[in-house]
């Protein structure tokens, strides 16, 4: 999958010699890509980084649910991304590469299928992402063979079961191997607050905050679930109010100005 039909070319010719390879497409476009890894469902696909429409971490991200295939990357990325490829990727094409590197790359891929080490692969390519494209945007979950590219405005609220933590996203529940401690350091502190020692929740989900006895509150999100704000943690919930009514403050002042 590359915009360039020169190196669509290449690398069709050099899979010629590959007796084990069948070429079943190739696409310019990050959109025609997406539909035929979905029709053929490839074991193997050489996926350019930058393409119109959606680029190749877009690509995986709208097929990686249904199929996700093994994934050489052909780019001619700046030194700083390439050091993620070569710590995470399964391989990667550095344009413009020579047959040899090529033959290489064909290599790894067929140990990897020999061995069937998928989960290794997977996690692999899920620390790519993390450190290519999640910044503050997507938290990247490996479950069940899949990768789930989460947007972090689609969490709810986050519970902590000791090692792990457990995500609610709507009508879907994910469950991690991670602290929720160290997942926190990973949320933007604007958007997420922790309300108890297990809690923590997506401030654009409150509803309300209301009392339910004497110094008891209980955090009301807009789908009606009801968490509990703990005593300590009383101080994190008034900052953001504090801090909401600020930001509120200076968009009217910016909306009078006008």
């Amino acid at each position: 999958m590359d915009d360039e039909p020169l190196a669509r070319r290449r690398i069709r010719s050099l899979l010629s010699t590959e007796t084990d390879v069948e070429v079943v497409g190739e696409c310019g476009d990050g959109a025609s890509a997406v539909d035929a890894i979905l029709e053929h469902k490839p074991d193997l696909v050489f996926l350019d980084v930058q393409m119109p429409e959606l680029d190749g971490f877009g690509v995986l991200e709208k097929v990686c649910t249904v199929h996700l295939p093994m994934v050489v990357f052909v780019t001619a990325y700046d030194r700083y991304a390439v050091k993620a490829f070569e710590s995470h990727a399964l391989d990667y094409l550095l344009k413009p590469f020579k047959r040899e590197r090529f033959g290489d790359a064909v290599a790894r891929v067929r140990d990897y299928i020999r061995q069937n080490d998928t989960t290794d692969y997977e996690e692999r390519l899920a620390q790519m992402f993390r450190q290519l494209k999640e910044s503050k945007q997507r938290l990247v979950i490996r479950a069940g063979g899949r990768l789930i590219f989460l947007r972090y405005e689609d969490i709810d609220w986050i519970e902590a079961a000791a090692n792990y933590a457990r995500i609610h996203a709507g009508r879907e529940l994910y469950t991690i191997r991670e602290k929720i401690s160290a997942l926190e350091e990973k949320l933007d502190q604007q958007s997420f607050v922790r309300i108890h020692r297990s809690i923590i929740v997506n401030a654009d989900k409150i509803r309300e905050v209301q009392s339910c006895g004497p110094g008891e509150y209980v955090v009301i999100l807009r789908d009606g679930k009801e968490l509990p704000l703990g005593r300590s943690y009383r101080e994190h919930m008034t900052r953001y109010v504090e801090s909401a009514r600020s930001v509120g403050r200076d968009e009217r002042g910016k909306a009078e100005s006008v």
